[in-house]
């Protein structure tokens, strides 16, 4: 108990002192960007905000984007997209350690504000970790650590200074690929997840590193907006060591034997949990809140008809297996015309080949025995 009262105390005193200090003209501020890392939550780096004052005592780094495991129904929220995310605090001693050991780069840019500036800024960080503005709901693409530290550092200056170039050329999708170039499942489950929206016009700046490129073009009144840039520290080099276990070759491997093995059990199976995933990524699509998993064309690869296909394979319907199987050849059509200008066609091609094989197996088969069942023997 008293150990709680104490812990309470040391965060009040320090909520109080940090809202009434006063930052002095030796005060900077700048943005860190960190480099990738190989798990999922680093693969696309991290944006946070840097406050140092040597006069005042002040070295503080502010970062968005982080939520608790312990939030009940976390995986539920997480998929719906109303998990609460919440900005933190770090010294930066520990941030740098932090990412030094994790070996990934440290670049600090800082900002050209006035004092005025630099302090309302810093009441209004401080002011977040203690209201309900400290917490926000998450979205991938337009609120995340990066895009959170944009809405702060444009609020200060009045106006969009951080901001993509236009025209924007680029979509969502082809910013994302490269950060996975190789993490092949990782890469094969954003895409098949990810619906329509990351193919659109890459509007919104979202990326940390997209963010440190465009810092060293934007400008304040025909001034450069970053004043001093650093490379605190670069990621050392580890060569990159292939994996059979991670990448195409086994996907495409396990699709060739499910083709070549053409027995009914085998396909059945991989048709039917194929068409399960269809109805999963249409359930998502109804339920989350995440735009970036709505309208999803890949339901015409991994379609939920596979599922009927497959029920009229076991009823032995001949002319309906031809039917639905056509309406699957038709909707398989579809989406690789669709897809030929994207940049993740080659990553899935391998899938729409073996469908379309497998289901032209089976109409052929049943047209087949329709033709010898109505040959009149004379």
């Amino acid at each position: 108990m008293h150990k709680n009262l104490f812990l309470l105390f040391l965060i009040i005193t320090s909520f109080s002192f940090s809202q009434n200090s006063k930052l002095t003209s030796s005060s900077k501020v700048s943005i860190l960007t960190c480099g990738t890392g190989n798990e999922s939550y680093s693969l696309y780096g991290h944006t946070g905000i840097r406050i140092k004052d040597i006069s005042s005592g002040i070295d503080i780094v502010y970062n968005y984007g982080a939520f608790d495991f312990q939030t009940p129904n976390f995986m539920l929220k997480f998929v719906k997209g109303d998990l609460q995310y919440f900005v933190t605090t770090n010294q930066y001693a520990d941030f740098e350690y932090g990412y030094r050991y994790e070996n990934r780069s440290i670049y600090e840019q800082e900002l050209g504000l006035t004092l005025e500036q630099k302090q309302l800024l810093y009441q209004q960080l401080n002011g977040s970790l203690f209201s309900e503005d400290r917490y926000y709901t998450y979205k991938f693409i337009d609120r995340n650590c990066t895009t959170m530290v944009i809405d702060k550092i444009n609020s200060i200056l009045g106006s969009k200074i951080i901001t993509t170039k236009k025209p924007v050329t680029i979509s969502y999708r082809e910013i994302l690929f490269p950060y996975v170039e190789n993490h092949y499942f990782q890469k094969l489950g954003i895409n098949i997840i990810f619906g329509n929206k990351v193919d659109n016009a890459a509007e919104t700046l979202f990326l940390p590193l997209e963010l440190h490129r465009t810092l060293k073009e934007s400008k304040v009144d025909l001034k450069p907006l970053v004043t001093k840039e650093t490379t605190v520290y670069e990621a050392k080099i580890v060569p990159y060591q292939s994996s059979v276990l991670n990448s195409a070759y086994i996907v495409i491997s396990i699709l060739v034997l499910i083709v070549l093995a053409n027995n009914k059990h085998i396909t059945s199976t991989y048709l039917t949990i194929a068409g399960l995933m269809g109805v999963f990524l249409t359930l998502v699509g109804l339920y989350s809140f995440h735009e970036e998993v709505l309208w999803n064309y890949n339901v015409f690869l991994f379609n939920p008809l596979l599922l009927l296909f497959v029920f009229t394979l076991y009823k032995r319907n001949t002319q309906w297996i031809i039917n639905v199987g056509k309406i699957n050849l038709v909707c398989l059509v579809a989406y690789l015309l669709f897809l030929l200008n994207k940049v993740d066609l080659m990553l899935l091609l391998p899938f729409i080949a073996a469908h379309f094989i497998m289901i032209t197996r089976i109409i052929m088969k049943c047209k087949s025995k329709n033709k010898v069942e109505n040959t009149i023997v004379l």
